[in-house]
């Protein structure tokens, strides 16, 4: 129980940036304001981000990555409202293409969220293949755009990414011990609870489908394979930069002990460390 205490703390922490994202999304809807509320909430998350870096919360790397995250975002809201996928009830002036700039910001909280939980866990990834994955992931990226003219080919794709992630294991730390899951369970796992937050999203009028225009339902379950993959793009974004902070790779020895902060290991633990 203890550890799944300190779990959940520091999956709050990692958190922040979206849980102030939703409290400036209920702010909007609750207070008279005398600008349209998607140019209030855009003014907000310009503030929490600025704010969170000024706070030495997120590193100015991690800014970053949150803006990169802001643009892809960006730029896969333009064509889905587009096409009609959904829409925003509120524009305000700062947007384009009936898409509010503050949209991007939903998908800089994802990446927000992945950085902090690789430094606040620890993380790393062993027998990680950083091109075939990416490749997979630039492709699940365009379905999100073909799939309106060709085939959606999200189950292919889907199928090919367990395939080249069925070795590869994300390490991560709670308090003093070190545990392991498949990447590819990761990815189900944050993608669940991105569904979730997208039915409170939706809820308070974040963006709308076209089953929600008259009333509000719960959002359709087949989103769950879709932020899921989503999160994919997310992963592989986020791992190219740890790689170069030399995060990403290890010794498979040092990774799957299950006490990391342990007094270091004799010589001849040591030794025999990376045959474990």
């Amino acid at each position: 129980m203890r550890q799944l205490l300190r779990f959940a703390w520091l999956e709050a922490q990692c958190c922040l940036f979206a849980v102030l994202f939703f409290l400036g999304l209920a702010l909007v809807r609750v207070l008279p304001l005398p600008v349209d509320p998607a140019d209030a909430l855009l003014a907000w998350c310009l503030a929490v981000t600025l704010g969170l870096w000024l706070v030495g919360w997120e590193t100015g790397r991690e800014v970053a990555v949150i803006f990169g995250f802001h643009l892809v975002g960006l730029a896969l809201e333009l064509f889905k409202v587009r096409q009609g996928s959904w829409s925003y009830p509120d524009t305000g002036h700062a947007a384009i293409g009936g898409v509010p700039l503050y949209s991007g910001f939903m998908y800089a909280a994802v990446g927000s969220y992945v950085c902090q939980a690789w430094r606040r866990f620890d993380l790393r990834i062993t027998g990680y293949r950083p091109r075939a994955t990416a490749g997979v992931a630039g492709l699940v990226y365009l379905n999100f755009f073909t799939s309106h003219v060709t085939w959606d080919v999200r189950l292919p794709l889907a199928l090919a990414l367990l395939v080249v992630t069925r070795r590869t294991w994300v390490h991560f730390t709670v308090g003093r011990r070190r545990y392991a899951m498949p990447l590819a369970l990761s990815f189900g796992l944050i993608g669940f609870f991105l569904w979730v937050a997208e039915n409170a999203a939706t809820w308070l009028r974040a963006w709308q489908y076209p089953s929600q225009e008259s009333v509000w339902t719960l959002v359709h379950a087949a989103k769950l394979g879709s932020w899921s993959l989503l999160v994919v793009v997310s992963i592989v974004l986020v791992a190219g930069v740890k790689s170069r902070e030399g995060r990403l790779y290890g010794d498979a020895g040092d990774l799957t002990v299950q006490r990391a902060y342990d007094a270091p290991p004799r010589p001849a633990e040591r030794e025999r460390a990376p045959a474990r």
